[in-house]
């Protein structure tokens, strides 16, 4: 069978690799079965913070063609990405394209393989904040219709499909972002010098990650987290996305002492970061999983999330940008830090082979014929 998997941006980069690892120990397995799979690149991430660094260092595949799309409005990127990858689906005619997430490399690649009759498999699928205005959730959400086999993290995210009425091809498999954490927790401990190069100790410390447009776009929800972060006297540590630091501009003056803004970072120094943070606040869904993945309580700067289970166990509070709700929601987590998860939720995302599971469902599958 020939895979291609279409990737663009830093957490794509991470599932893909659990899966791609996942596919080469099926074919090891079976001789007789081979998943050819080829990694295009598009571009959406370029920053060699946000992306090369991340190959390198999950030992995925360099990409066999790199789209080099870059930034631009959401029409814009989607649009290109649609038209070279495309032309790349035409000249490779696989067997199926693989995409991840919800991101607008997602939501190209699954258009460009639907109107070419190459069958769509969606790794994440299922998921729902049931907000229009994200642009993450009309990608998802198109990608999910659109898509042949549908690998689903979570038992809500199977329900969901349903209510839609996606039932078939359907299967629930966990969460290959666990795989990724349990395979790269202990190689984050020996090969990180983050600790060192910023002289933190273990909890004493906030981590922070603000991405989302709906935060970067809007100067009051900024300006409302970033008043949470000057009331804040424990260090926070800030790992920055190129377009929040362009946005905050000479705002970034304004961030009180204790406010260490620092370049994004690699995956294994994140890792590293959020196993040894006190709290984590942040936008990004990704994170709000490591976080629990990791035992740390999170703060979500959002007004939902997709990972509703995580709110529902008491380990993640949804605060949105005002300043006082995260105030109080930090008083919340530092009594978790103090007395721990709730028991008995360990097992939300699956039990830490869900590439292997995806990879099995691929290599035994009958050609599909979507025409």
């Amino acid at each position: 069978m020939k895979i291609i998997t279409v990737v663009g941006a830093r957490p794509q980069f991470v599932k893909a690799a659990a899966v791609s690892r996942a596919l080469a120990a099926f074919n090891k397995r079976n001789n007789n079965t081979s998943l050819e799979e080829k990694i295009v690149h598009t571009g959406q991430h370029y920053d060699d913070n946000m992306s090369k660094v991340f190959f390198k260092e999950l030992q995925i595949q360099s990409p066999s063609v790199n789209l080099e799309v870059g930034s631009g409005s959401h029409g814009y990127q989607s649009g290109v990405m649609l038209e070279r990858i495309e032309k790349i689906l035409i000249e490779s005619n696989p067997d199926l394209v693989l995409v991840y997430g919800d991101t607008n490399s997602t939501l190209a690649a699954a258009l460009a393989a639907s109107k070419l009759h190459i069958p769509i498999a969606h790794v994440e699928a299922g998921l729902r904040s049931f907000n229009r205005r994200m642009p993450e959730e009309i990608n998802r959400v198109v990608t999910d219709h659109l898509s042949t086999l549908l690998f689903c993290p979570t038992d809500i995210a199977v329900q969901n499909l349903a209510k839609e009425g996606i039932t078939k091809g359907v299967h629930q498999v966990g969460d290959v972002m666990y795989d990724s954490v349990l395979f790269n927790s202990d190689l984050s401990e020996k090969s990180s010098s983050i600790f060192k190069r910023l002289s933190l100790k273990n909890k004493s410390f906030y981590l922070a990650t603000i991405h989302r447009a709906e935060n970067t776009d809007n100067k009051e929800r900024l300006r409302g987290i970033l008043d949470a972060f000057n009331s804040i006297d424990v260090p926070i540590v800030l790992p920055l996305h190129p377009r929040t630091k362009k946005t905050l501009g000479s705002n970034l003056n304004k961030c009180n002492k204790e406010v260490r803004i620092i370049d994004p970072v690699s995956y294994l120094d994140m890792l590293a970061l959020e196993k040894h943070a006190r709290i984590i606040l942040t936008d990004s869904g990704g994170v709000q999983k490591e976080a629990f993945w990791l035992g740390v309580p999170c703060v979500t700067l959002r007004d939902e999330t997709e990972w509703v289970e995580l709110v529902h166990a008491g380990c993640n509070q949804i605060v949105g940008a005002d300043a006082s709700a995260i105030l109080e929601a930090l008083l919340k987590a530092e009594d978790i830090v103090e007395h721990g998860f709730p028991s008995g939720i360990s097992d939300l995302y699956g039990d830490g082979c869900s590439s292997e599971k995806i990879a099995a469902i691929l290599g035994n599958m009958e050609p599909i014929n979507v025409s």
